[in-house]
């Protein structure tokens, strides 16, 4: 009878282990998701602000090049 106590016992001593390794795990591709979203951050946060900057710029051009026209074309 003891024999079958301890099955029983290893059984479950193999699944708290399965179950612990397994919550570890979802730590772990938790923090990597985070750490991967954290290194994109920055590059993005870059390049979002050098586009807007790029967009000012092309605007800033149009208007110009819109008031020159309308200056030049009435001299």
């Amino acid at each position: 009878m003891s024999n079958g106590s301890n099955d029983l016992a290893g059984a479950i001593s193999g699944l708290m282990e399965t179950v612990g390794k397994l919550g570890q795990q979802q730590i772990e591709i938790v923090n990597n998701g985070l750490k991967t979203v954290s290194d994109m951050v920055g590059p993005l946060g870059k390049t979002m602000t050098d586009l807007m900057g790029n967009m000012a710029n092309t605007v800033n051009e149009v208007l110009q090049n819109v008031s020159s026209s309308i200056g030049g074309g009435s001299k």
